[in-house]
């Protein structure tokens, strides 16, 4: 059985990371920090965004800012042919 997400960096995705600042509902004048951490595709994003989508209509917290990080884990740099044999003893 193949790892989901070996899969998906196979496709292109990278592993996206969102700082997501919002105001609490109770506290309206206090921010809130929650973190949130997909695979997803840059620079279009769509997992990301089909989320805060999901929070603008289920989470009556309000944004205040997102900060997006992203990474590709596999790519041209780490694949490489090894041209021999090393013994082990």
């Amino acid at each position: 059985m193949t790892d989901r997400a070996f899969v998906a960096q196979l496709e292109g995705y990278g592993v996206t990371t969102a700082e997501i600042h919002y105001y609490r509902p109770d506290a309206p004048s206090l921010l809130q920090l929650f973190v949130w951490q997909e695979y997803d595709l840059a620079p279009d994003f769509p997992v990301l965004f089909d989320f805060l989508d999901h929070w603008q209509r289920e989470i009556k917290a309000a944004l205040h800012s997102v900060r997006i990080a992203h990474d590709k884990l596999i790519g041209p740099r780490e694949w490489r042919a090894v041209d021999g044999i090393i013994p082990l003893q």
